[in-house]
């Protein structure tokens, strides 16, 4: 483990992070930069919400988190230790580190092993690293499946016939005891009944266990209601940073403002009209000069096209990418 150390009031601190994969079209080489300049922090027991349209980055943001990936540049803290520096060429063995960072991924029943029983799906973390016998698979798998509020004959099932995924999935990155949690898309495949079910299990658990969590989802509405901060990404970019509280009222960003325009619910006023984002994001294979949103931004000005503005702080835990707030442009 590394010894170079912050002052621990982040869990996790990304500074600057890229993640670029090779393509090749048949005529050149390119880079497609799925994760351009992505900057947070998440305190202990509390959670990040990393929110954005599909296609900005946000799952490979958290693969690359948990070096699932391996980063372009840029540099991840966790705990205190520096896991990963591009600048300083750190690149630090993520094996003692796996019993502490955990994800749930978007479809986990598609990773689960067919022919293996939920029992041996929840439990094998446990026997890999040598925490239970085999002889204690049964108490185990009960315990962790009482846990997601799902009943012990649970554990006889497999995965082809039930329901209950994601639960499953909780209970098997839960059951190592880790301290950060990265749930990509948790509740995007669910009706709403159920993704408030388990938006509710989720905040019990972390309440319960003071777990950190990174929620990776492209519903700011959902966001708003379970997360302290939320982070907002566009084309492999975060552009603003504020906590979730503030979100509606204090949310300055045109692409922030534009997400919360189009939220659609039972209790809006219908005498508005649904704002909506114009045009597509680019591609990521060939990402503009300047401000990755200008292309659809109503705001945008010569400086937008000239130079990609910096994440900078506006106010308390306020920051935002935008040159309509540089400071020395007041």
């Amino acid at each position: 483990m590394s010894n170079e150390t912050n002052n621990n009031e982040y869990l996790l601190k990304v500074d600057h992070l890229k993640q670029y994969f090779p393509v090749h079209d048949g005529f050149k080489k390119m880079e497609l930069k799925a994760v351009d300049d992505v900057s947070f922090a998440i305190k202990p027991g509390e959670t990040l919400g990393l929110v954005g349209e599909s296609g900005c980055g946000k799952t490979t943001v958290g693969r690359t988190l948990l070096r699932l990936y391996q980063p372009t540049a840029g540099r991840i803290e966790f705990d205190g230790n520096v896991l990963f520096d591009s600048e300083k060429k750190i690149d630090v063995n993520m094996h003692p580190y796996r019993k502490q960072m955990q994800m749930v991924f978007q479809d986990p029943t598609s990773s689960f092993n067919p022919k293996m029983k939920i029992r041996d799906i929840v439990c094998e973390p446990l026997m890999n690293f040598n925490r239970i016998r085999k002889s204690e698979k049964d108490a185990a798998c009960r315990r962790l499946l009482e846990m997601v509020e799902l009943p012990g004959d649970f554990a006889d099932r497999y995965p082809h016939n039930m329901s209950g995924g994601q639960r499953v999935a909780i209970a098997r990155a839960l059951a190592l005891e880790p301290e950060i949690l990265i749930l990509d898309e948790a509740t995007s495949a669910l009706d709403v009944s159920v993704q408030q079910t388990i938006i509710e299990l989720i905040v019990k658990l972390q309440k319960e266990k003071n777990i950190t969590i990174g929620f990776i989802c492209h519903d700011i509405s959902l966001i708003q209601s379970c997360a302290h901060e939320v982070a907002v990404m566009y084309l492999g970019n975060v552009v603003e940073v504020l906590p979730a509280k503030n979100l509606s009222e204090h949310a300055v960003h045109p692409y922030t403002r534009a997400l919360i325009g189009s939220i659609f619910d039972i209790g809006m006023d219908f005498g508005k009209p649904i704002e909506e984002i114009k045009g597509e994001a680019p591609s990521p294979l060939d990402v503009p000069a300047g401000c990755p949103f200008r292309g659809r931004c109503p705001k945008a000005t010569e400086k937008c096209a000239a130079e990609k503005p910096k994440l900078h702080q506006i106010g308390a835990d306020h920051e935002v990418a935008c040159h309509l707030f540089d400071k020395e442009d007041k």
